[in-house]
């Protein structure tokens, strides 16, 4: 894939308002998770790091392995963040079982076609009494362009994807959805998207076209982090644009 790709992806993640928001949020979540462990140097797996903001995050906590299972967004990673990144798939994970103590996967199941098998795999590598911390986006009425580009096999409800990890003997300490004050302009979009006929297009992310910077950034900024101490306290949302779980073996 082009490089460009990669340094526009890159600046996404560090300037856009949907990434810098849920940075903070999952940042505050991590913070709870240590909280209740007594352990020096924390070893934490992140699954699908992207292009290395939410491993910069975690480097914060402890000793961060990263996993990317694109070639190139590696070699990109590699170069721009000198982060020592794994090459590999969530569904076959080259590293010993019980080898973490936290495992994270911040939107990756969406992009998995067998997400039982990452799940597994997931279970495979947490210690005994490691956590994990999984995001995924929510609702198939949501489907846009947007999934299709970025290569989702599905979205989430939050009971489906309970019983995803329920299946797989993981317990559930923390289930909600977030980004809700957002949910119900963005849904409108997507559904009035469905019903007008429309000529074909070039089928485009989210992302595309969108400022990361200025008023409105940081606007939208600020209407999704209103929800962060809701989360912090470990209130359930009742929907969202995305889900949350957190939880142990």
């Amino acid at each position: 894939m082009d490089k460009q790709y990669y340094k526009d992806y890159y600046h996404l993640e560090r300037q856009h308002w949907w990434f810098t928001a849920r940075i903070k949020i999952l940042e505050d979540q991590i913070k709870r998770l240590v909280s209740k462990k007594n352990i020096t140097e924390l070893s934490i797996l992140n699954i699908g790091i992207a292009t290395g903001a939410t491993t910069q995050m975690l480097e914060k906590f402890g000793k961060v392995t990263s996993l990317e299972y694109d070639k190139d967004c590696c070699e990109f990673v590699r170069e721009k963040c000198k982060i020592d990144v794994v090459f590999g798939s969530m569904t076959e994970l080259p590293f010993a079982s019980e080898s973490y103590d936290i495992v994270c996967a911040f939107d990756v199941v969406e992009h998995i076609e067998d997400d039982n098998t990452a799940i597994a795999e997931l279970k495979r590598v947490m210690k005994n009494d490691g956590d994990y911390i999984l995001t995924v986006p929510a609702f198939m009425f949501m489907w846009s362009d947007h999934d299709v580009i970025n290569h989702h096999f599905r979205r989430y409800t939050r009971a489906n994807f309970k019983h995803l990890l329920q299946s797989n003997s993981l317990k559930i300490k923390y289930a909600t959805y977030f980004n809700s004050l957002l949910f119900m302009p963005i849904a409108f979009v997507r559904v009035l998207q469905k019903l007008i006929v429309k000529p074909k297009v070039v089928k485009k992310s989210d992302f595309d076209g969108m400022n990361s910077t200025g008023i409105v950034n940081s606007l939208l900024r600020q209407v999704f982090l209103i929800e962060k101490p809701i989360l912090t306290s470990r209130i359930p949302l009742p929907f969202g644009i995305s889900i949350l779980i957190t939880g142990t073996k």
